[in-house]
């Protein structure tokens, strides 16, 4: 692959931000086409597709250390979230995928360089980290002659390994039919990464060049501005940074949770680590959009018909879990028949986990939320009430009055609890971006109204 291509010059660390930049635009690109469309994907040392949907129709092969033991080389291991995965857009039900990935055996004298090779009826790409420190950089081939010497040693070397999953490679890259050539495809991924790369890195140095002689900068007319930029990319940097192994930890868990194997309290705790992943890939995704949002207000947004008390339903036994773990417990009150509301149901399911962090991490053990939704005339209103256990009457945790720190235009954080979570001006922001207008009032609790699709 490194072949004709001049020697890179980044770190290691600049090249891996890269490798997950490029994934991110290469699932993108992936998602744009057919939906139904299948496909195949081969990695190495660990699993590298990671949306959600993708790894429902794609077949895969992972080279893995055999040191890493999560993954059954006996078994194939659906990678279908059995409950949510903050990459998708709308709700999919549970373990419906019957696309897998078969793990192989990677040997001590393989390098440990990510690869990912991803073939489609109308895509075809590899991507690959290559090159010494200081001489890293990030290698996108899409040429039939490269892929063609690419899946030719793919398949010699899974002749060693397993003849039978050669076969298999052969019959799933026939299965997808004639091959539309991608190489115009560089011509669409690397202004896309430099665009994602530009609107996520930090646009500040935290240290200087030693040795260098050259003044710092003047400040600029609009310092302000400035300086809020700059808070909000290392924001989106840090988020992005945090996110993405806890997804590849997530996929890795819920591997194992596939096996019979294992005792069942190394289950039970396998499970707590991957709620806690999926807690923390929500809460990290609510403040890269709350970031976006603050350095983009005038950016568009597209709702739908949303059956709010469907989901409500839906996401509760998750939310008692969560509470239950900090001694916590919810009410939930739904009135019959509710219509539809217009909002963004992808991006509603995390606000709404994080609605519940929100009014909850304040509590004492012993407390409990109840949580209402009701018609208010052309809207409806959903309402979040904390009960503490001294507390005779219903009212609100006062989460933002007791405690709270400013960190910027996006983040405070509660000195008694030492936790960050979203300004209210960010939480009310992100919900007005969701159709939703939120009051709150110390004797009225959290209120958010959301417009009656039928009414609008």
């Amino acid at each position: 692959m490194a072949t004709g291509v001049p020697t890179g010059q980044a770190s290691d660390a600049n090249a891996r931000r890269l490798w997950w930049g490029g994934l991110e635009v290469l699932q993108d690109l992936l998602e744009i086409q057919d939906k139904s469309a299948a496909g195949i994907w081969l990695a190495a040392p660990l699993p590298a597709l990671y949306a959600p949907d993708l790894l429902q129709r794609f077949q895969g092969w992972v080279w893995a250390p055999e040191a890493l033991d999560v993954l059954s080389a006996a078994e194939r291991s659906t990678l279908l979230p059995p409950d949510r995965l903050n990459a998708r857009k709308t709700p999919l039900p549970a373990s419906t995928s019957n696309e897998h990935f078969q793990r192989l055996p990677l040997r001590e004298s393989d390098s440990h360089d990510p690869l990912l090779i991803v073939i489609t009826s109308q895509l075809q790409v590899a991507l690959a980290l290559h090159g010494e420190e200081g001489q890293r950089q990030l290698l996108m081939r899409s040429e039939p002659d490269i892929l063609g010497q690419a899946l030719t040693l793919v398949e010699q070397r899974l002749r060693l390994d397993a003849p039978e999953q050669a076969d298999g490679l052969q019959q799933a890259v026939r299965q997808l039919g004639p091959l539309q050539s991608s190489t115009d495809l560089a011509t669409r991924f690397w202004p896309r990464l430099a665009e994602r790369l530009a609107g996520m890195a930090p646009t500040v140095m935290l240290q200087t060049a030693q040795g260098s002689k050259c003044p710092p900068p003047p400040p600029q007319s609009a310092n302000d501005q400035g300086d809020e930029d700059a808070e909000l990319s290392l924001l989106e940097a840090i988020t992005h940074e945090v996110r993405t192994p806890l997804a590849t930890i997530r996929t890795l868990i819920r591997s194992l949770l596939r096996r019979r194997d294992l005792p069942q309290q190394v289950l039970g705790r396998l499970q707590q680590i991957d709620t806690e992943c999926s807690e923390q890939i929500d809460r990290f995704g609510l403040i890269f959009q709350a970031a976006e949002l603050q350095r983009q207000p005038q950016s568009s947004s597209v709702l739908a018909r949303t059956d709010l008390g469907a989901m409500l339903n839906l996401l509760a036994p998750g939310w008692e879990q969560q509470l239950q773990r900090r001694g916590l417990h919810l009410e939930l009150s739904l009135a019959c028949g509710l219509p539809p509301v217009l909002s963004d149901p992808g991006r509603l399911e995390p606000m709404l986990g994080g609605l519940i962090d929100r009014c909850s991490r304040s509590l004492p053990a012993g407390s409990s939320l109840e949580l209402t939704l009701q018609p208010a005339g052309a809207r409806l209103k959903l309402q979040i009430l904390s009960r503490t256990p001294d507390q005779l009457s219903t009212t609100v945790a006062d989460t933002d009055n007791v405690s709270q720190e400013s960190l910027g235009p996006v983040l405070s954080w509660n000195t008694s609890t030492g936790g960050l979570q979203l300004s209210q001006t960010a939480t009310r922001r992100l919900l007005e971006r969701l159709g939703g207008r939120l009051t709150q009032r110390r004797d009225r609790g959290l209120t958010v109204f959301f417009p009656i699709a039928d009414h609008c």
